[in-house]
């Protein structure tokens, strides 16, 4: 049979003993009681491990050095002691204090210790770390807003780019196939997004993604070379659509149109007025030569207006061959937040 032990002069019954190694083995909670005057009277081995006391350094301290300071200076921990007074028992999230002066976001619940009588005696307090899954919410939150920050901006280069395909078409079937080509460069520059988990992507990629899908990848009618230079998802959509406009131009009437034309592109960073600038040409030669426009058409409308918002760009008709060139900040092609250009513009 189980024979009491003495702990503290008195004799501790195996019901005590039994509680105490449950008190004990619970390390995924602090659990702390208090007297009325809110000092620590038991500190279990989760306390120590969540909040980084010993016992032996809580004993008859107060509770409340593991509440934050500007919880202390409204008294929240009195404020929660008496709550569970009145009501028996009260749950809160909130921050806490460890030992090191790190924070972490605890769920808690704090209940009034009764005596046989029913008098209070004191608090027992119940705590666990939610740090991860806060963090977790956060990032979901995090996440949720910049989805929708994205797909208000996709949403509305979508529309604007059938807006402006209808309105320059001549006829049904003209609009359908442009709209699906342009839509199909969009999707590539998404796909190309999702593959950098929609974080960044670089010059070279994009490039290479438009030789791809004007067929010349790899071809010497379409070169291109630049140094390494990282795009934010903004920026590299709206250089994938200019490029499939001057991919799409230059097939059907510029350089790209006969046999003997051809692409070269270049980009490259220089030091302008102190700040990290990209200088980025897209020049065609070989082809029929080039009559200037009487009228901008989306086309032209779209390369300005989507790479304005980063930077200067020009579109300069020369007979030998068009040429497009953007100077641009490397701060605000990188900016994750920059929002695309405005299609409508024009």
């Amino acid at each position: 049979m189980d024979q009491p032990i003495e702990r503290n002069g008195k004799k501790a019954s195996a019901r005590e003993r039994f509680l105490e190694a449950v008190l004990h083995s619970a390390i995924d909670y602090a659990i702390v009681s208090t007297d009325l005057d809110g000092l620590v009277t038991i500190w279990n081995e989760g306390a120590s491990r969540i909040l980084g006391w010993s016992e032996e350094e809580m004993l008859g301290k107060p509770a409340a050095i593991f509440f934050t300071p500007e919880d202390r200076q409204a008294g929240i921990p009195q404020a929660e002691m008496q709550s569970a007074l009145e009501h028996g028992r009260g749950a809160d999230e909130r921050w806490h204090l460890r030992k090191d002066g790190s924070r972490f976001w605890a769920s808690g619940e704090m209940m009034v210790l009764r005596s046989e009588t029913g008098s209070a005696e004191g608090f027992l307090k119940i705590l666990r770390d939610r740090t991860q899954e806060r963090q977790a919410i956060e990032q979901q939150k995090l996440l949720m807003h910049e989805l929708n920050h994205r797909l208000k901006n996709s949403l509305a280069v979508v529309q604007s780019i059938i807006t402006q395909s209808l309105r320059s078409a001549d006829t049904v079937e003209e609009a359908g196939s442009v709209l699906q080509s342009r839509i199909a460069a969009y999707a590539r520059a998404h796909d190309i997004l999702l593959h950098e988990n929609w974080s960044s992507t670089t010059v070279a990629a994009i490039v290479e993604a438009a030789a791809v899908s004007l067929g010349l990848d790899g071809s010497p009618r379409f070169r291109f070379d630049g140094s390494p230079v990282q795009l934010g998802p903004q920026a590299a959509l709206s250089l994938s659509l200019v490029l499939h406009e001057l991919g799409t131009n230059a097939t059907k009437y510029g350089a790209l149109s006969g046999t003997d034309g051809q692409v070269v592109v270049t980009w490259s960073v220089t030091d302008l007025d102190g700040r990290q600038t990209l200088a980025f040409s897209w020049r065609e030669s070989g082809g029929p030569e080039v009559q200037s426009p009487t009228r901008k058409g989306f086309g032209s409308k779209l390369v300005l207006s989507s790479l304005q918002g980063y930077g200067t760009v020009s579109l300069d008709y020369n007979p030998s061959g068009l040429v497009m060139e953007l100077r641009a900040p490397l701060s605000k092609l990188q900016d994750n937040e920059q929002t695309a250009g405005d299609t409508e513009a024009g």
